[in-house]
């Protein structure tokens, strides 16, 4: 099949070399060709320069550029960027199916790449480092009392369970997140090509299919704790004063503190609906949104996405190694009396006089090897 196409190719070569010679005479002496109408449609131009036929003054915008230099193939007019971006014939039905590349992609790439990607990374870099600094310098938040060793439930199963679910898929968004954002950066370059590019394939298919599974816990969580984040009057002293924790008298607080009820409106609810909604868009594009719409809700996505990360490391902060306890009531759903007296006075009160839902009692159970 090869040497029968190299046969023909050369046939037509060797009669073009043969015809050439006569074909001066054989011009010269025919007459000239009647005046007709332009052919309409016709966008080419032929004259003795075989390349590109320079547009003319009557010549519309696209018609007399078409590339001719490997003649009897279709080349693309030499205004390709121009022409590709004009709504074309297609037989597929749905938005934008006739546009064949999309200008303000080029914005979105460029802006995606460049500023989104620089001040996104430098902020998690340096809130990460500015949490590390603050552990060095603070270290963790102990208790001023000693254990009572009397027990009172601090969340429970059902609560546990949902926060679980929110933190252990949020995890997993974050790390992919981070493997297609910023990946190229970071990754790509001691990874290399094939490795990076298998990495960034699962990370895509599990982010996609992880996303729908967070947004159920965002739900499910919000029904669960609002009750407990209304934001109260003594919540605002909290907030202004930090808590207490550089006057080193703790203000007292209900169930959730100033700083948390912010975490939760503002992380969990505000930014949790921005990323819930814009990731849909970009996780099901059959919907028939144009690409423009995409390419919007990818930024705001990355945006939101970030203010996230950079406000969860402080709540993750303070619910491991930077508060004494605290991650021992998410674990096992009880806390100290004590713990619950010094860092939540108000609600320790109110579960001891009977207005709240919790437990009272329990013996203290025997502390795992590496917990506080």
């Amino acid at each position: 099949m090869f040497r029968s196409h190299v046969s023909r190719i050369g046939a037509l070569i060797l009669g073009a070399a043969l015809a050439l010679p006569f074909s001066g005479a054989a011009l010269a002496q025919s007459p000239a060709p009647p005046t007709t109408a332009p052919v309409k449609g016709a966008d080419v131009k032929h004259n003795a320069n075989p390349q590109v036929t320079p547009p003319t003054a009557e010549s519309p915008p696209g018609q007399g550029q078409t590339s001719t230099a490997v003649p009897g193939w279709n080349n693309p007019p030499a205004n390709w960027n121009q022409l590709s971006e004009k709504p074309q014939y297609a037989s597929l039905p749905g938005s934008e199916k006739n546009v064949l590349i999309q200008g303000s992609g080029r914005e979105w790439r460029a802006f995606r790449n460049g500023p989104l990607t620089q001040v996104g990374g430098w902020l998690i870099v340096i809130v990460l480092a500015a949490i590390i600094i603050f552990y060095l310098i603070k270290g963790p938040i102990r208790l001023k009392g000693a254990p009572t060793g009397r027990l009172i439930e601090r969340f429970n199963a059902v609560e546990r369970a949902a926060h679980w679910t929110m933190a252990i898929s949020f995890v997993f968004l974050a790390l992919t997140g981070i493997v297609i954002f910023f990946g190229k950066h970071i990754i790509l370059p001691w990874l290399g090509y094939t490795g990076f590019s298998w990495l960034t394939i699962v990370s895509k298919n599990l982010h996609n299919f992880v996303g729908p599974l967070f947004i159920f816990s965002i739900v499910v969580g919000f029904l669960i704790f609002v009750k407990d984040n209304l934001l109260r009057s003594y919540d605002w002293k909290w907030i202004t004063s930090f808590g207490g924790m550089f006057s080193g008298h703790e203000v007292p607080s209900g169930r959730f503190n100033g700083l948390e009820k912010m975490w939760f409106w503002g992380g969990v609810t505000l930014l949790g609906i921005i990323m819930a909604v814009t990731g849909l868009i970009l996780d099901f594009p059959n919907w028939n949104q144009v690409r423009e719409s995409m390419q919007t809700a990818n930024v705001i996505h990355v945006i939101a996405a970030v203010l996230f990360i950079c406000a969860a490391f402080g709540h993750i902060y303070m619910g491991t190694i930077g508060m004494e306890g605290a991650y021992r009531a998410m674990r096992d759903g009880y806390v100290d009396e004590e713990w619950a007296r010094e860092h939540h006075a108000i609600w320790y009160d109110e579960v001891r006089q009977g207005k709240r839902p919790e437990k009272i009692g329990g013996a203290q159970p025997q502390p795992a090897p590496g917990d506080d």
